[in-house]
């Protein structure tokens, strides 16, 4: 089996050795670049499995670069790497993107265990499950290929995170889903999880599938419960 691929983006030589000299002793296939044009180009020639994105670098933000990759299609992770910790900049990223974020400083079995978790996620949804496609109404959902197809060919990407949930959500459609149950089931509570992040994401999530994300249709908050895909 081959390596994994991790790009690692960021700019503090020192960190960049300890991350790369970890994650190669754990057999991980490992590419550094510093800035965000790099960025972009070295995922478009190494296609990586996961990148670990700074949030603060020269010229082009951490936040710009995952915005661009997403908007290029590309689903893998991307673990932001930060030193601020307020829940304002951490939501942002998951907004835009981001699968995870870790604050600085880290330790190294943290950063190689949610390394793992993303990795073995990411694996599991990108085989073909028992639902590939999903049409609410005019609104195509692909989950082979991760992406939402609206109408007029406009196109959004979904995340593994959110192919995890559609998939979680359609096999209990039409009931009531509590946000401790997605955090259970999708997240398994990782680290410092909580119902904000499920809220960020399920907005996140209704603003691409939804024809109406303002007054959704099949994307339904049960207030004081938490959440339900209507499927007719």
């Amino acid at each position: 089996m081959s390596s994994k691929k991790i790009l690692i983006v960021e700019d503090e030589p020192s960190l960049v050795f300890t991350l790369q000299d970890t994650l190669e002793s754990e057999g991980y296939d490992v590419s550094v670049v510093s800035d965000g044009e790099a960025a972009i180009e070295k995922t478009k020639e190494v296609k990586p499995d996961l990148m670990l994105l700074d949030l603060m670098l020269p010229g082009m933000s951490g936040y710009e670069i995952c915005k661009k990759i997403r908007s290029l299609k590309y689903t893998f992770p991307i673990i932001m790497l930060t030193a601020r910790d307020q829940e304002v900049d951490k939501v942002a990223g998951l907004n835009i993107g981001a699968d995870d974020y870790i604050t600085k400083p880290f330790g190294v079995k943290e950063l190689l265990a949610r390394i793992q978790a993303r990795l073995r996620r990411a694996s599991s949804y990108s085989k073909s499950g028992p639902l590939e496609v999903l049409k609410l109404g005019n609104v195509k959902i692909d989950l082979k290929d991760s992406e939402v197809i609206k109408p007029g060919d406009v196109t959004h990407p979904l995340s593994t995170r959110e192919v995890e949930m559609i998939q979680y959500l359609v096999e209990r459609a039409n009931q009531p889903v509590s946000r401790d149950e997605l955090l259970e089931q999708v997240w398994r509570y990782e680290y410092s999880t909580n119902t904000r992040t499920v809220d960020v994401h399920i907005s996140k999530l209704r603003a691409k599938i939804e024809e109406h994300p303002d007054d959704p249709h099949y994307l339904v908050t049960l207030h004081g419960v938490g959440y339900m895909l209507k499927i007719n």
